[in-house]
C-alpha cells in the first residue's frame, strides 16, 4: 500500500519526547492503540479503549488494507473488549462473596482459608496446619479473604480504581494473569518472611501489584508519574507503619511482582510479544513455588 505524505512518520528530536506523526513539531505522550504511533490531541480518535490514530481508523473503516484493521488491539497485545472492566467486576464478586460467606459461617471457614505457615488449628489436639504441612491452597484462598468491613472496602476501591485502566490497557487475560500472580507473590513473600504461626488474608498483596503495574504504564504512555508516585508514597508508609498491623511482605512481594509482569507486557517486542508475555508469567510462577518450597524446607 502506497503511503500517503499525511501518513509518514513524524521525527523525533534525539533523546526527546516523541512526536506526532502527521505533526512532527509537536510533542506528545499519545499513542494509538493499534499501531503505537505518537499523535498529538488533534489527530487523537477516540476508540473503546484508548485512542486511535487517522491512519488506523481509516483501514479499519474499509478504505486500507492492514491486516490487523479488523483485530483491534490494546497497548499490550489483547484483545479489546466491550465491557472494559468485566474481570475486575468478577474479581470485586468473588471477593465479596467470601467476604459473606466468612461472616456467616465464622471462625472454622476463616481458619480453613487464611494464609499461615503452621499454627494449631481446631484445638490443641489437632496438631498443626498450614502452607508447610502441604495446604498450598492457602496461598491463593488467602487472597480473596478479608475479614473487617474496613480491609475489605479499601482493597475493594483500590482494585475498581486501579483495576479498570489495567484492564482495558492489558486485555483481559493477560490483566487477570498480573492479578493472580502478583497475590501470589505477596502471599509467597508473607510465608517467606514472616513467623511461621502468623496469619494473613486480604487483597493487598495483588491490589498492590496492579499499583506497580499501573506506574509502569503511566511511564510507558509518558504520562506525568507524580499522582502515581505520590498514591504509591502514601500506601508504603501506611504499608511500614510503627504498629505492624499490615503485612507489609504482602504488599512489597505483590509490587515487586505486579511492576515486573507490567513492564514484560507492556515493552514486549511486537514480534514475539506473546513468548516474552507468557514466558514471564510462567517465570513468576516458578519464582513463587520456588519460594514456597524453599520456606517449607527450612521450616522442615
Amino acid at each position: 500500500m502506497e503511503q500517503r505524505p499525511e501518513d509518514q512518520d513524524g521525527p523525533a528530536a534525539a533523546g526527546g519526547p516523541p512526536t506526532c506523526y502527521r505533526h512532527p513539531d509537536r510533542e506528545t505522550g499519545i499513542r494509538c492503540v493499534r499501531c503505537e504511533r505518537p499523535v498529538c490531541t488533534d489527530c487523537m480518535i477516540d476508540a473503546s479503549v484508548g485512542f486511535q490514530c487517522p491512519r488506523c481508523v481509516r483501514e479499519g473503516s474499509g478504505t486500507g488494507h492492514h491486516p490487523a484493521a479488523s483485530r483491534p488491539r490494546t497497548l499490550a497485545g489483547g484483545g479489546v473488549a466491550a465491557d472494559p472492566r468485566l474481570v475486575t467486576k468478577i474479581l470485586l464478586v468473588l471477593n465479596l462473596g467470601v467476604f459473606i460467606a466468612v461472616s456467616v459461617a465464622g471462625r472454622p471457614l476463616l481458619d480453613d482459608l487464611l494464609l499461615f505457615g503452621r499454627g494449631p488449628t481446631g484445638g490443641p489436639a489437632a496438631g498443626v496446619e498450614g502452607v508447610a504441612e502441604g495446604q498450598w491452597y492457602r496461598l491463593f484462598t488467602s487472597v480473596f479473604l478479608h475479614q473487617e468491613v474496613w480491609h475489605i472496602a479499601f482493597n475493594m476501591l483500590g482494585l475498581w480504581w486501579l483495576g479498570g485502566p489495567l484492564e482495558a490497557a492489558l486485555g483481559r487475560l493477560r490483566y487477570l494473569a498480573l492479578y493472580l500472580l502478583s497475590g501470589l507473590a505477596g502471599s509467597a513473600s508473607t510465608y517467606w518472611l514472616s513467623a511461621a504461626n502468623q496469619g494473613s488474608l486480604g487483597a493487598s498483596g495483588a491490589v498492590f501489584g496492579l499499583l506497580g503495574a499501573t506506574a509502569v504504564l503511566m511511564r510507558r504512555m509518558n504520562y506525568d508519574m507524580r499522582p502515581v508516585l505520590v498514591i504509591l508514597a502514601v500506601n508504603l508508609v501506611f504499608t511500614f507503619n510503627p504498629w505492624g498491623a499490615i503485612a507489609w511482605q504482602a504488599h512489597l512481594g505483590g509490587l515487586i511482582a505486579g511492576a515486573l509482569l507490567a513492564a514484560a507486557m507492556v515493552h514486549a517486542p511486537r514480534a514475539h510479544r506473546n513468548a516474552v508475555q507468557f514466558g514471564a508469567c510462567a517465570l513468576m510462577l516458578v519464582v513463587v513455588v520456588a519460594i514456597v518450597l524453599g520456606r517449607t524446607a527450612a521450616l522442615n
